[in-house]
């Protein structure tokens, strides 16, 4: 079962799966490039690195294994397969953001669009 984070319980959740691993943890947004030029986060306390869905597959060497990695899309479902494709593929710890970048301006930061 993959770790469902709300984007207010974002910061809380990295900083426990953060504290053993040496790399800053990674929010990875699956969302398509016109997405993101509409809505984006700010990265604090993590490194965003925006790769969509259908190219993660392609560009899993790109990700560290043992990286914290919480992912992120427009509501939470493209992001939940991403993490779960991780999950099967070693990655831990994996999560996903629930209610995407819509409950993340809800919840974080409302300068940030909803689409």
């Amino acid at each position: 079962m993959i770790t469902q984070v709300r984007p207010a319980d974002l910061a809380a959740w990295l900083q426990s799966v953060a504290s053993d691993a040496a790399a800053l943890p990674v929010v990875l947004d699956v969302r398509e490039p016109w997405e993101l030029q509409t809505a984006s986060v700010q990265p604090a306390g993590f490194r965003l690195v925006p790769i969509p869905m259908g190219d993660v597959p392609a560009r899993l060497s790109e990700l560290d294994p043992d990286t914290p990695i919480a992912c992120l899309c427009h509501h939470g479902a493209r992001s939940l397969r991403v993490a779960a494709f991780l999950a099967q593929n070693g990655f831990d710890p994996v999560a996903n953001i629930h209610g995407g970048i819509e409950a993340w301006s809800g919840e974080l930061d409302p300068a940030v669009p909803r689409y």
